[in-house]
């Protein structure tokens, strides 16, 4: 997401600067961002020609070597990657909280999450599919009345497609502000808090990581929580008013909160680089095991034990996700810290604007691939040619709506 929506600069920072740190920023979370952002486009795009998820718009051409390596590419980043935008993202919550009090940190976050979503959700988005999608179709059906009866219920109320990050942001920002006023009333006395001001949250502190065990045991009670949300919400089900698929909320939810713990105890930082290679190095194995794991345990002949219930397919699924949830976490955060820890003008662009091209890559990607639907390609070679396409015109046109008026203000 982008750096000024999804949370302020992180203040430990502020009075330093470096070759590689500008004041109150850090510049390996900004591109992190970057990476994510970019990844999810390719995620979207790699369904439309792979098939292997939902989307708005999909080819429907399917081959072997296309679903196999399409399965593989959006099985690995749905595993992880909007866990760790969360995970970030939640990192600068306390502190923007801490200076700014729950007023306005929640008027904040209304403008830069809630503007974007009520006008994506409401306006842009069925714009998009009943121009592109229902009106070629059905000429008869006009765009007031497709709205008013058919949109939200086919669709959802809010939130919909890739917008669903930004509605569990909000959400979880309104909770975590529920739950600062009523901790900090009992932490703090009330003659000890000055009229007008914000509360007195606790600073950020150095402490130790957490030991190599403890990560282990957050990995097991994950994904045994996992695996019973999935009980009662399988994969692939969405609770359709707000688009959310409550089946990998476990994780959300609990990397939202380790967000929270890090910036209280200074933890991407304090990540050891011996802690961070073992866990880059898990990751690798796992993402590599993958197929093999699929072909052994049945998941690529029926993936549907694997999706929820009382099945060991379900159990295996939901450790396989959650070690591989944590293991990517920790893996890039110290990756980026130690090899891409700086910015240049372009990764300055790129970073200030990968909130909006996440808000509009759903009708980019779309458009682009109907535009070259009649190409009669391997699905695989169309989606090489369009990713770096994909990818520019989704930057580009989030750079060009940032210029528009008070636009930087809510991107």
């Amino acid at each position: 997401m982008g750096t000024r929506a999804v949370g302020d600069r992180h203040p430990l920072t502020e009075t330093t600067q470096t070759t590689t740190r500008t004041a109150g920023r850090l510049l390996f979370v900004d591109n992190i961002r970057i990476f994510l952002t970019v990844l999810v486009i390719l995620h979207h795009l790699m369904i439309i020609y792979a098939g292997s998820g939902s989307w708005i718009y999909t080819e429907g051409r399917q081959d072997e070597i296309s679903a196999a390596l399409g399965a593989w590419f959006c099985s690995i980043n749905q595993a992880y990657f909007m866990g760790l935008f969360l995970l970030i993202s939640a990192y600068f919550v306390p502190g923007s909280y801490d200076r700014k009090g729950p007023a306005r940190f929640l008027k904040d976050r209304l403008i830069r999450l809630g503007i974007p979503l009520g006008l994506y959700s409401g306006v842009v988005r069925p714009l998009f599919i009943y121009l592109a999608i229902v009106r070629p179709e059905a000429t008869d059906i006009f765009l007031w009345s497709w709205y008013r009866s058919e949109y939200f219920r086919d669709y959802g109320i809010i939130g919909g497609g890739p917008l669903w990050f930004i509605s569990t942001l909000l959400i979880f920002s309104a909770v975590y502000v529920l739950w600062r006023l009523v901790s900090d009333s009992r932490r703090y006395r009330p003659q000890k808090q000055l009229v007008g001001q914000p509360p007195v949250g606790r600073p950020p502190v150095a402490g130790p990581f957490p030991s190599g065990w403890a990560i282990v045991l957050f990995g097991l009670g994950l994904a045994a929580t996992t695996f019973l949300v999935r009980l009662r919400f399988p994969v692939n089900e969405s609770f359709q008013p707000l688009n959310l698929q409550l089946a990998n909320f476990a994780q959300y939810t609990a990397l939202f909160v380790v967000g929270l713990l890090a910036y209280r105890h200074n933890w991407l930082l304090a990540l050891p680089a011996s802690r961070g290679k073992l866990w880059m190095g898990i990751a690798v194995s796992l993402v590599i095991l993958y197929p093999v794991l699929a072909i052994a345990t049945g998941a690529a002949e029926d993936s549907e034990p694997f999706m929820g219930g009382w099945t060991w397919q379900s159990l295996v699924f939901a450790l396989f996700e959650s070690f591989l949830a944590v293991s990517m976490c920790l893996g890039l955060i110290y990756f980026f810290r130690r090899f891409w820890d700086r910015q240049g003008q372009v990764a300055g662009i790129l970073s200030r604007s990968a909130y909006g091209a996440y808000l509009i890559h759903e009708p980019v990607i779309s458009l682009l691939a109907m535009a070259a639907a009649g190409l009669a390609w391997h699905p695989l070679l169309k989606f090489g040619l369009a990713a770096p396409v994909a990818v520019s015109f989704s930057f580009g046109l989030a750079i060009l709506i940032r210029r528009l008026p008070h636009a930087d203000r809510v991107l």
